[in-house]
Formats: structure tokens, C-alpha cells, sequence
């Protein structure tokens, strides 16, 4: 939080990064990110150095938070001493409105991740829209236990709550255990969980333990929310009104939000364009849809990000026609509800984290003894949605599942790596050769 804030007091450019990646992944975001600085956790030093060494790019600020007692190595500095220098004088560096303040690298729906640009009124654009249609007080106590490089608890809760002068409570990791007993502790007013989170509160043997009566406010996004755990949440939590956040990182990144009273009214909605916000349906010819008819999901404000990050042409892409483009397909009905239908290209949301399936087709292309892929999501009651992959073996080759399994977790973040692995004769095509996921999905969704 303090490296969030004074990089920016600085005129730096900050890029949070997914503690979860592999040296790999951390290495093309150093170099696509250009990055001057690394600042790092004790316990992720391996994976910083091992990165450092594929990247092949002069870092030179290089810092160290001290949380494990970890030795720090030659070449870094420990960031509590940057804490402690004489000159504590502000910075004199103009940071105007529209300037690049954070690079977010989102997976999309590309093999590579793409860095969402951000600027200073993209945020406190969203802040506002936040504060206004979360309904968000000055004397509310929320409990943050979401990784801070996640721009939904950073910037639709942490930063929104500071702005208002909020209590906040951070919590090192969503433990389900501590996160009960951190709002009984310190009576919490408000919490956020993605969907995934949400259903671990309430299978906990100390949900019915705790006093939770303080709660007035709930929230939930990241990824869908099965409409009974909505119900069961207002059955077990009557006090608690719940709010629906929907966005992308592109949109700093909240864009629509379902409130309390329409929670059942409107099961499954995304809810209505928020405070700063534009939202329409447009067809493949960027014509705007009627209510009810299926099309992309578009958006324009000023929470839209400034573009994507040395690629110009991704970014004149997403911004056809002055809207930007979101990649999902939805429809609006009369009142102006949102539904989102299903994602334009083959992303995968498993627990709140973006995985392009074609990152991780890649992946397991390169494995010998794989002649096909297809990577696909599948429903499930933990993580909502989870990786996995139908596999076509070469001609005579053989290979088990928990070989491949252990070939993704050499290249891929732990979230990325398939958890069902289905070994087939074939692939389902249609008739000009094209991959049928969505057959896929059916055939395998409730095996």
C-alpha cells in the first residue's frame, strides 16, 4: 500500500504483478513493461532472480520487503530503509490527470498478457462511480483479504475506502477461518469476496460460530455468482445488502453494478451502467442492438483505461468506433440490465483469475508426445469455472495425465494448469476446420 502510493507521489509508473506467475511469465512482464525497478517480497526472491536472468534487461532498483526473515542477496536493498531516508521532502514531479500512474497486465484472451494503462482520472473517476453505487460511508470498517495486485480489492475497495477516510483492515491471504473472525473482531461493516471466496465463508464450520451481525454491506464480481449461493447468502445473512461489480481491468475496472434490491428481482443480471459509465450492445458491424438481442458488450467514460501498453494496434482494435471493446457478449434488456451471456473468445475465469486458453494450449503444445489441444473452462462448485483440456496424443506415444500436469506446473502459474486433463481420439471441428469448444464444454461440463 505504501509502495502504491509513494510511486505515484514519485511520477512513477507502478505494475503490480500476480505473486502466483512463474519466472517465466514475471520476465516477459519485465521486459514488455520496460521495467526500471523490482520490488519484491522476501519468499518470491527465487522467482524475482530466476526472472531477472530470462529477462536479459538491466534492473537496477531492486527492493525487498522483509516479511519471512529471508537473506536478502547482493545487488538488493531491503525497502525498510527507503522508509528511513533524511530527505523527506515531496517530490517535485508534476504527474498531470491523463498520464500513464499504473500498468495492470491482464491475460484477456491472448497468449500473452496485455498491459492495461491507467491513468490518475481513470481511477478517480472509478473511485467515485464506486463510492456512489456501492453505497460506500466514510464510517465503514471493511476487512481486505485479496491479493493487493487484484485492481478489484486494490481499486474498488482499498483505495475507495482510504479516499473516504474508511477504516480498513488487510488481512495476508483470503483464509476463510481468519476472514470470519477478523469481522466479528473488529465489528466489519463491509467485505468483498469474489464468488469462490463467498461459498468457502459459508461451507466454514465458524460461520454459524461468529458474529457476523455487523456486515451491512457485501460485495461480489471477478466471476458469475451461482444464483443459489445469492440466495442462500441473503437467507444467512438477512442484515447484509449485496452488490454485483462487473468490469474488466481495462475499466479501471468496475463498469456495471447490480445493487441490494435487485439481487432476486433480477438473478444473474450484471446490473445497470454505474456513475461514470456507458454501456451498450453492439453487433459485429459496431451497430448498436436492440433490447434483448445477443451482441458485444461496449463501454465508454472516463474509467476507460488510456489504451494497452506499447501495442497500438490492440489498442485502435478495442477502441473501434470511440467505444472500447470488452470481448463479452451480452444483452440489455428494456429497464437497461445487463446480462453477460458468454465471453466473445475463449477466456477462462477459474477462482477470479483471467486464463487465456490459448496461453495454455501453447504451454502443452510444446510437450513431445501432444499432436492436438483444446483448452477449454468447465463449471465447478469451488473455483466457478476451472482449466481443462482435451489432449490428442501423437501416433504411438503415451502419456499420463499427471505427467502433463507436471509439464504445465514447470511453465505455468498453478491457477493456469489444467485440473482435468481428457485424453481423446479427436477434436469436434465444424466444417472449415475450426475447433468446437463449445461442444466440448457440453460433452465434458458434467462429467
Amino acid at each position: 500500500m505504501v509502495l502504491h502510493l509513494a510511486l505515484a507521489r514519485l511520477g512513477a509508473i507502478l505494475v503490480p504483478v500476480n505473486f502466483m506467475l512463474t519466472a517465466v511469465e514475471v520476465s516477459y512482464i519485465l521486459g514488455h513493461a520496460e521495467a526500471k525497478g523490482l520490488i519484491v517480497e522476501d519468499v518470491l526472491l527465487p522467482v524475482a532472480e530466476e526472472a531477472l536472468r530470462m529477462s536479459d534487461r538491466p534492473v537496477p532498483v531492486r527492493g525487498v520487503i522483509v516479511e519471512q526473515g529471508v537473506a536478502i542477496p547482493a545487488g538488493w536493498e531491503d525497502t525498510a530503509g527507503w522508509l528511513r531516508h533524511n530527505d523527506n521532502c515531496r517530490p517535485e514531479v508534476p504527474v498531470g490527470d491523463d498520464e500513464p500512474i499504473q500498468i495492470l497486465y491482464t491475460s484477456g484472451t491472448e497468449s500473452r498478457p496485455k498491459g492495461a494503462t491507467l491513468s490518475s482520472r481513470n481511477l478517480l473517476a472509478q473511485y467515485s462511480s464506486c463510492i456512489a453505487d456501492g453505497d460506500m460511508d466514510s464510517d465503514d470498517i471493511e476487512v481486505h483479504a485479496l491479493p493487493l495486485f487484484h485492481c478489484a480489492q486494490m481499486h474498488c475497495f482499498l483505495m475507495p475506502d482510504l479516499y473516504l477516510g474508511a477504516t480498513s483492515i488487510l488481512l495476508p491471504g483470503a483464509n476463510p477461518a481468519a476472514i470470519l473472525e477478523a469481522v466479528e473482531r473488529e465489528g466489519a461493516t463491509k467485505l468483498f469476496c469474489p464468488p469462490t471466496v463467498w461459498i468457502s465463508l459459508l461451507r466454514h464450520p465458524d460461520f454459524d460460530r461468529c458474529n457476523l451481525s455487523t456486515l451491512r454491506k457485501g460485495y461480489f464480481g471477478a466471476s458469475i455468482m451461482p444464483m443459489e449461493i445469492i440466495k442462500e447468502l441473503a437467507e444467512r445473512l438477512p442484515g447484509m445488502a449485496l452488490y454485483n461489480f462487473y468490469g474488466q481491468t481495462e475499466m479501471s475496472p468496475v463498469a456495471t453494478v447490480l445493487k441490494p434490491d435487485d439481487q432476486l428481482r433480477k438473478l444473474g443480471s450484471a446490473g445497470r451502467p454505474c456513475l461514470n459509465v456507458e454501456t451498450q450492445i453492439m453487433d459485429d458491424d459496431d451497430r448498436m442492438l436492440p433490447p434483448g438481442q445477443v451482441g458485444e458488450i461496449v463501454h465508454r467514460g472516463p474509467h476507460v483505461m488510456l489504451g494497452y501498453w506499447n501495442d497500438p494496434e490492440k489498442t485502435a482494435e478495442a477502441f473501434r468506433n470511440g467505444w472500447f471493446h470488452s470481448g463479452d457478449l451480452g444483452t440489455m434488456d428494456a429497464e437497461g440490465y445487463l446480462r453477460v451471456v458468454d465471453r466473445k473468445k475463449d477466456m477462462i475465469k477459474s477462482g477470479g483469475e483471467n486464463v487465456a486458453s490459448r496461453e495454455v494450449e501453447e504451454t502443452i503444445y510444446q510437450h513431445p508426445a501432444v499432436a492436438e489441444v483444446a483448452v477449454f473452462g468447465i463449471a465447478d462448485p469451488r473455483w466457478i469455472e476451472v482449466v481443462t483440456a482435451a489432449v490428442v496424443l501423437r501416433e504411438g506415444a503415451a502419456l499420463t495425465a499427471e505427467e502433463l500436469t507436471g509439464f504445465c506446473r514447470k511453465h505455468l502459474a498453478g491457477f493456469k494448469t489444467p485440473k482435468h486433463i481428457i485424453f481423446v481420439d479427436s477434436l469436434p471441428r465444424n466444417a472449415s476446420g475450426k475447433i468446437l469448444k463449445r461442444e466440448l464444454r457440453a460433452l465434458y461440463g458434467n462429467s
